[in-house]
């Protein structure tokens, strides 16, 4: 049995972050994460690897489309999804190894294996380390994993999930992808910039649900645009492969005939054999732990993060929480301001939100006002050649104060920043509008879009 003060079942952005702050603030850590690297499902076959894609296949249809609208020219342009693949794993590699090096830095020992929690204060590890651990503190943060849907013959090469997606071997002829969320649309496009025909089944009668209805349905217009095929208010009922095809059957309809599928409904959270049930931590009915203030779960000593509580999947969440959790273990208090969490959708052009939507304003019978101002109308949007989009920005109608704030535009996920910090200290749309932005500079839609909250914008 090794003692710890804290044991973190989990290598993700909740679990190293959190066991990095622990170790700055004096405890001896433990971090347990069955998979070779750290960094999660977000470094490993998530969030980095997607971005990556994202980031080479729109070079790549630039290379193709829009070089000559610069006074480039270029000769034939050919894929490389070899390259563009190796790539992929280059990058990943080295985040990796740079959470291995910080890890060892702030002196946590890292356990390679599956943690199960066996009692209140101990962690067996099966795996390459074969070891009891015991603390008084036990962190969960073992993220989530892709969702499935009844009746879908999952192969993990035609018909598969998000992991799987990011490694295909060769550019689908017809790629179906099953929801309109973040991942289905990121891989989704990804593909289809690659020269893939893509059609999104989505059982909802929009896209992206969740986000700001205005800003979803002006994005479907700009997604069909280049090509991306939708059809919206779809019950897929099942998903059957024929030789080196794949069968969509719809309720109600015909099915559809294509060469992969990829599923993308969703992710749950990732508990199986923990020891949830054994020790009584409470879960809800989406199977995700319950925790009280703190991170608290049922069980005392015991706290969870990330993906596995309620709350967006995302890793800045997580990360977020883990420190949070750890800064209430040891300093007694902890916090996280939940209006405050950016989400961003890295389609071109990119989504990005905080705070509250229009519709749910709404719905809690919150009086508001509203800004908007297009790309359209901005400099720095015409020189880059991307002026499709807007920003907007939400208010209280009695205080002024930001609400919330929506970006559909070039380089959407840097600009929300500014936001985020807004509505992290109180800031009223007028404090937006006062602050100097330069020029010329995407930013400055968020100057204008506050001005127009107050009815005084100067460029549109």
């Amino acid at each position: 049995m090794e003692r710890f003060d804290l044991i973190v079942i989990g290598g993700g952005p909740g679990g190293y972050t959190a066991a990095i702050r622990a170790a700055q603030l004096g405890l001896s850590v433990a971090c347990v994460e069955k998979e070779p690297i750290c960094g999660g499902t977000c470094l490993r076959v998530g969030c980095i690897p997607s971005k990556v894609l994202l980031e080479s296949s729109e070079r790549y249809v630039e290379a193709k489309n829009s070089f000559s609208n610069h006074g480039i020219k270029v000769g034939d342009v050919a894929l490389d999804l070899a390259g563009l693949m190796a790539r992929k794993e280059t990058v990943v590699r080295n985040l990796a190894r740079g959470i291995d090096t910080l890890l060892k830095k702030n002196h946590v020992r890292r356990y390679r294996g599956t943690g199960h929690v066996t009692a209140q204060h101990v962690v067996r590890v099966d795996g390459e380390d074969k070891v009891e651990l015991e603390a008084p503190h036990i962190i969960l943060a073992t993220g989530s994993m892709p969702a499935s849907l009844p009746n879908v013959d999952y192969d993990g090469d035609r018909i598969v999930t998000s992991t799987e997606a990011l490694s295909f071997g060769d550019v689908p002829a017809h790629l179906v992808v099953i929801g309109a969320g973040y991942i289905g649309l990121e891989l989704g496009m990804v593909w289809m910039r690659l020269g893939a025909r893509v059609t999104v089944l989505e059982y909802l009668p929009r896209i992206l649900p969740g986000t700001d209805e205005e800003m979803a349905a002006e994005a479907l217009k700009l997604f069909q645009r280049q090509g991306m095929e939708f059809r919206l208010d779809t019950r897929v009922t099942s998903v059957k492969r024929e030789n080196d095809q794949c069968r969509v059957y719809l309720e109600g309809g015909e099915p559809i005939s294509c060469d992969r599928v990829l599923v993308a409904v969703g992710r749950v959270p990732c508990t199986q054999g923990l020891g949830l049930q054994e020790l009584g931590i409470q879960t809800d009915r989406s199977g995700r732990i319950v925790v009280q203030e703190g991170f608290r779960t049922s069980v005392e000593g015991i706290y969870a993060v990330g993906d596995l509580i309620a709350g967006p999947m995302l890793a800045h969440k997580a990360q977020e929480e883990g420190v949070a959790c750890v800064e209430g273990i040891v300093e007694g208090y902890s916090h996280v301001n939940y209006d405050a969490i950016p989400s961003v959708c890295y389609t071109h052009p990119e989504i990005a939100a905080v705070g509250k939507t229009e519709e749910s304003l709404r719905k809690a019978g919150t009086a508001f006002t509203k800004g908007v101002f297009p790309f359209l109308a901005n400099g720095r949007a015409h020189t880059l050649g991307e002026t499709e989009g807007r920003v907007k920005i939400l208010a209280d109608a009695k205080t002024d104060r930001v609400l919330g704030v929506h970006i559909l535009g070039p380089r959407a996920g840097d600009l929300i920043a500014e936001a985020v910090a807004a509505i992290q200290f109180g800031a009223s749309s007028e404090d937006l509008a006062r602050t100097c932005h330069a020029h010329p500079t995407l930013s400055e839609a968020i100057k204008e879009a506050a001005l127009a909250v107050l009815g005084r914008a100067i460029h549109f």
